[in-house]
Formats: C-alpha cells, sequence, structure tokens
C-alpha cells in the first residue's frame, strides 16, 4: 500500500470524516495538522495547485483532493485501486 498524506485543521468535520473512512478500510495514515503552522498550510497549497479548503488528501504522489473526492472515489469503488498502486484508478 502507498503513502497516504492527510493536512488537517483542529475542529474540521470533514478532515475527521476522511481520517474516519480511511481507518475503517485500514489505510494508515500521515497527519499534518496545519492549524497553527502557517508554513504546513503553505506547503499544502502548493501541492494541491493552490486548494486552500482542509482536508487535502495525498495518495503517494496523487493529489486526491479533499474529503468529498474521498469518499466519491470509495463510492465509485476505485479508491482501493488508488491505494493498491498509487495511480490514479
Amino acid at each position: 500500500m502507498v503513502d497516504v498524506t492527510i493536512y488537517t485543521r483542529m475542529m474540521c468535520g470533514y478532515c475527521t470524516a476522511a481520517k474516519r473512512l480511511l481507518e475503517r478500510k485500514g489505510v494508515a495514515y500521515t497527519e499534518h495538522d496545519a492549524s497553527f503552522s502557517p508554513e504546513l498550510r503553505q506547503e499544502m497549497i502548493s501541492r494541491a495547485h493552490g486548494r486552500t479548503t482542509f482536508p487535502q488528501i495525498f495518495i503517494g504522489n496523487t493529489h486526491v483532493g479533499g474529503c468529498d473526492d474521498l469518499h466519491e472515489l470509495e463510492s465509485q469503488g476505485r479508491l482501493d485501486v488508488l491505494l493498491a498502486n498509487g495511480a490514479r484508478a
């Protein structure tokens, strides 16, 4: 399974929902809480091609998007493929 990175902030319901989906699937992830870190927030924005909303999720080097995008991949049956090989499913 590829590395999963999620940029979050405190008190973010979408962040919690995205993490719960990953946890339910047994996916380990690295969380970067950018609540009080302008540097992490800028890193996220740069990696996410200008997107500023939370969370922003990366599977390998692939930018998945936010919580809704992650759940959409799951509902389409594409998330497991992406997690398995790190390429856009």
